[in-house]
């Protein structure tokens, strides 16, 4: 009697839509770079890269990261790509379209991080002053409506109070907030839900604009927190233009991340605990957390230059 045939077909090429399927847990962002990298790597395959998926080995996949550093690519740009095949590789074997998994070792040069710029404590403080007072009954005097200034300052108390990824920030409903118990349910990258305290500036701030601001920029009934002058759910784009909204006293304007460093590099430097730190940014690997300790050995170097005798 002839043995049964596998009854589940194993592809015979690539298949980057069904890869781009799977991939619901990331973030948008996250989604978009993985589906044009694999996209990309698929293509080179059917070029003569390994037109088979079956066929694929370390041999391939390093042969393929050799051909981005021929095209000049930055080292970071072809370790987001490595990431991308790593997890093509997982898709192929969980199609058990591979028997095992090729890209397990799969390494790139890693080149130096660079550290983020990081507002001081001073600036931080000087662009919430700023936009505190915007904010006030007596605020708006350059055509900015009042109900736009208390969005904009509790925004910007949310990404520098609560280290907030400007995304994250966005992506908020009415209900991630809890003023009562002052604290804000972000969904961070990965799916993954975190609980974190406000401070009372962040707080009161979310709480003047939900209560006199929020309703006159609604056009159409949302559980977007925050809302743009067309009523649609806040974007990284307007939170970009609401900081350059306010420049430092140097007159240098701010990404909305940097507020992230700053939140970050502030509990730091006040001594709070790396692992603490790691929690509150959402970091799964401390590893990540720890550029910040770079940024804070820094300043402290230049605050014993400039003040130590004996230095």
């Amino acid at each position: 009697m002839a043995p049964a045939e596998n009854t589940q077909a194993r592809p015979s090429s690539h298949d980057a839509d069904a890869f781009a399927a799977t991939l619901t847990a990331l973030s948008p962002h996250t989604r978009r770079a993985y589906t044009h990298d694999v996209e990309v790597f698929v293509a080179w395959c059917e070029r003569g890269g390994c037109p088979d998926p079956a066929a694929l080995d370390h041999r391939v996949l390093r042969r393929y990261l050799a051909y981005l550093q021929t095209r000049g690519l930055a080292r970071p740009t072809i370790a987001r790509n490595a990431a991308a095949v790593r997890a093509y590789v997982r898709f192929l074997r969980r199609r058990a379209v591979l028997s095992r998994d090729v890209a397990v070792d799969l390494r790139t040069p890693k080149g130096r991080k660079k550290l983020p710029r990081v507002p001081r404590r001073s600036d931080a403080a000087a662009l919430l002053n700023t936009a505190s007072a915007a904010a006030s009954p007596d605020g708006p005097s350059q055509g900015t409506l009042p109900a736009v200034a208390r969005r904009d300052l509790a925004v910007l108390e949310l990404l520098y109070g609560a280290g907030l990824r400007v995304s994250e920030c966005c992506g908020l409903d009415v209900g991630a907030v809890d003023l009562r118990r002052r604290t804000v349910t972000v969904l961070g990258k990965g799916a993954k839900v975190r609980r974190l305290p406000l401070g009372d500036p962040a707080a009161d701030a979310v709480d003047a604009y939900v209560r006199q601001a929020r309703a006159s920029l609604v056009v159409e009934p949302t559980d977007a927190l925050f809302v743009n002058l067309r009523g649609r759910r806040l974007t990284p784009r307007d939170a970009r233009r609401i900081l350059a909204r306010f420049p430092l006293p140097d007159g240098r304007t701010l990404h909305p991340h940097a507020l992230r460093h700053a939140f970050a590099t502030h509990l730091l430097e006040g001594g709070a605990d790396l692992r603490a730190v790691q929690e509150l940014l959402g970091h799964a690997d401390v590893g990540t957390t720890q550029v910040y300790t770079h940024v804070t050995r820094d300043r402290l170097r230049t605050v014993y230059e400039q003040t130590h005798p004996r230095a």
